[in-house]
């Protein structure tokens, strides 16, 4: 028995599935554009919706949407005959998708958006169907081939890669950054590679400020107590001036000098490391390893001189950052 090949048909697919997406890269137009300002600008929600495997899609690029700041969700198209196209309000963006644009599932959906003035975006390929002629944006995708001749496949591969352009494109619009995606994923190993400085410095009375006119044996009470094995030096007015550690002042006693009748600013190190507050805490990781140090001082940009926290390299690595 003649054994068979299955890589032969999985690199068919595949090329048929390519050659779908350069159809689409080729299509891009001004409607594009528009769709993106829309969904951008919308002041209420963006509801995809389709059938079969375009609802599929419509699902998973409402989740992607939503996940980017453009609050999103897909609508059931069977359902919404039933009852669910009150889930619709006249200042929300409706999206349809549907290859050929002709389903009969979504003829009440489209009645409903026009008659309600509500904007309906389609994404399809055929510009003779009810839905490509019923939307205030086209978005026409190509004709493609189906793997198998009948399988939706090159067809919801093309309106999954729309989907994902659409909100990389959304995204800029918005000026959504890695600040704005951590809030919306606190959770999970993203969420913790996104995590801020801010978000794991200690503040307020953990922070163990010492004047620089103080003496050392009055300061070093305030490092036993703080317990973090640094002082951050301030002076009279509050802006930080230095840093002692608790390897500076071993290194004092190796040399049996009498560090407790000194003052503080002249056992400190002048200008200690920094990092703004809003730096990613895997940046601050970075800073630290390539300095060779264990803390680092914290400032709003508005004031560099200013210290508002103190980040220890055990706040990091006990929020597995790294």
């Amino acid at each position: 028995m003649k054994k068979k090949n299955y890589i032969k048909i999985a690199k068919n697919v595949i090329d048929l599935e390519i050659n779908a997406l350069r159809k689409l890269k080729k299509n891009l137009g001004n409607p594009f554009n528009e769709t993106v300002k829309q969904i951008a600008k919308c002041s209420s929600k963006i509801i995809f919706c389709g059938v079969g495997k375009s609802g599929l899609i419509a699902s998973k690029i409402a989740a992607t949407m939503s996940s980017i700041g453009a609050p999103s969700f897909s609508l059931s198209a069977s359902d919404s005959s039933h009852g669910d196209l009150g889930s619709i309000s006249k200042k929300d963006i409706l999206i349809l998708i549907s290859y050929s644009g002709q389903t009969n599932e979504l003829k009440n959906i489209i009645q409903y958006a026009n008659r309600n003035k509500i904007m309906l975006i389609c994404i399809t390929s055929k510009t003779n169907s009810i839905l490509y002629k019923a939307a205030d944006i086209k978005l026409l995708i190509p004709n493609v081939v189906e793997s198998g001749g009948i399988i939706p496949t090159s067809s919801t591969t093309v309106q999954l890669a729309l989907g994902d352009a659409l909100a990389i494109a959304v995204m800029k619009e918005k000026k959504f950054n890695k600040l704005d995606f951590k809030k919306i994923h606190p959770a999970g190993s993203l969420g913790s590679q996104l995590k801020t400085v801010e978000d794991l410095m200690l503040k307020g009375d953990k922070i163990p400020f010492v004047k620089e006119n103080l003496k050392m044996k009055n300061a070093l009470k305030i490092l036993n107590k703080k317990n973090l094995g640094i002082l951050i030096v301030q002076n009279k007015t509050g802006m930080t001036k230095g840093i002692i550690t608790d390897g500076q002042i071993r290194r004092f006693n190796d040399k049996n000098y009498s560090i407790h009748s000194l003052i503080v600013k002249n056992v400190m190190t002048k200008n200690p490391v920094s990092i703004d507050k809003n730096a990613l805490a895997a940046k601050a990781l970075t800073l630290m390893n390539d300095k060779k140090i264990t803390s680092l001082c914290v400032f709003d940009k508005r004031n560099k001189f200013k210290t508002i926290g103190v980040l220890h390299i055990h706040n990091i690595l006990q929020s597995n950052i790294s």
